[in-house]
């Protein structure tokens, strides 16, 4: 194997270097941008019938990655007041973005349920009846 070869393997199973804790403002930032997308969701869904919610989900994706690398490696001693305030506030939006959410779930079964139930009436009009066909 050549010096080559060899430093190259070690590189390639070499574990990544400790990501260093994020800077308390970075986090605020952070916090505050995935409450601006949940509240836009939960907006959107109350009021816009063609509302993306697939873009959305994938922006809120983003957040939460975000949120987990910089929030890694961190103790509760590190998360200062601003970011508690900020994580409250946080997960009271998830919870009405929740509510808003099962709603419109809701109202999308229901709304299937009406379509299943007229197409079923549609089909057994008697169109397709044994007694159509005599015995």
């Amino acid at each position: 194997m050549s010096y080559e070869t060899y430093s190259q393997s070690l590189v390639a199973v070499r574990p990544e270097p400790p990501q260093p804790a994020a800077h308390p403002a970075n986090l605020a930032s952070i916090i505050g941008r995935m409450t601006d997308a949940i509240e836009e969701e939960t907006q959107g869904i109350r009021t816009d019938m063609r509302f993306d919610v697939k873009a959305s989900n994938a922006r809120k994706g983003r957040y939460l990655y975000e949120l987990t690398r910089a929030m890694r490696g961190l103790t509760a001693a590190d998360i200062g007041p601003e970011q508690e305030l900020g994580l409250k506030r946080l997960r009271e939006r998830l919870a009405a973005n929740e509510a808003a959410i099962r709603a419109h779930l809701d109202a999308v079964g229901e709304v299937a349920a009406l379509m299943q139930n007229a197409l079923q009436r549609a089909e057994a009009d008697g169109t397709y009846s044994a007694g159509e066909f005599g015995r």
